[in-house]
């Protein structure tokens, strides 16, 4: 679901990110005060959000939606370090993700899949209604291997769905040292690919 009080840019990203073959926007809401209830009416699998939406008496509505749906996932558009989504980010890993104003768009719909990769297992474990996480069955062999602070560091930016050569700038790296320090986390963790070893460390508390 698209959430965004600019009509025009909100309809440009839904109408791109229709394109992709297994996304579907299911709404396009330009009114801040009826996106809580459209996502609580629709569940969606994640909700994006533009900075310049705001809750009742001006309160962050990725703040407000987190408390009306705990468990939603949501991507914020173009945010600073001081805002109130980011300091959620580090709280709620998985569940929350920033987007840079100035991204390319596979950025966005890398940090979309990075959110349902992230609670996927979650979801299972819910509809289930039991505690058993099967991603640990085939990870007891290197449960005892725990991450480097370089393999954290890029577990928790992959989580918010950030490329590559995005993570090699931010943590002053090559592409290739990223990618091998990737590789390695996924071996410790035993994860299908690097979304999923971003999952795994953050159920441990790892990022």
């Amino acid at each position: 679901m698209i959430g965004d009080e600019r009509r025009l840019y909100s309809e440009a990203i839904a109408a791109t990110l229709n394109l992709v073959h297994d996304f579907e926007v299911v709404a396009n809401v330009n009114n801040s005060r009826e996106i809580v209830p459209a996502v609580l009416r629709l569940l969606p699998a994640v909700t994006v959000l533009g900075t310049n939406t705001t809750g009742r008496g001006g309160r962050c509505l990725a703040d407000e939606l987190r408390t009306a749906v705990p468990r939603c996932r949501i991507a914020v558009i173009g945010t600073g370090p001081g805002n109130p989504a980011k300091r959620q980010e580090a709280a709620a890993p998985g569940l929350l993700s920033i987007v840079p104003d100035n991204a390319a768009l596979p950025q966005l719909v890398n940090a979309i899949r990075g959110l349902v990769t992230a609670n996927a297992g979650n979801t299972a474990t819910q509809r289930a209604g039991g505690p058993i996480d099967t991603t640990l069955i085939r990870r007891t062999a290197c449960s005892s291997r725990s991450l480097s602070t370089r393999e954290k560091e890029v577990l928790r930016l992959t989580a918010g769905g950030a490329p590559v050569r995005e993570i090699a700038a931010e943590l002053f790296l090559s592409p290739g040292t990223v990618r091998n320090v990737t590789s390695s986390a996924i071996k410790k963790l035993g994860g299908r690919n690097r979304f999923d070893a971003a999952c795994i460390a953050s159920k441990r508390g790892w990022l």
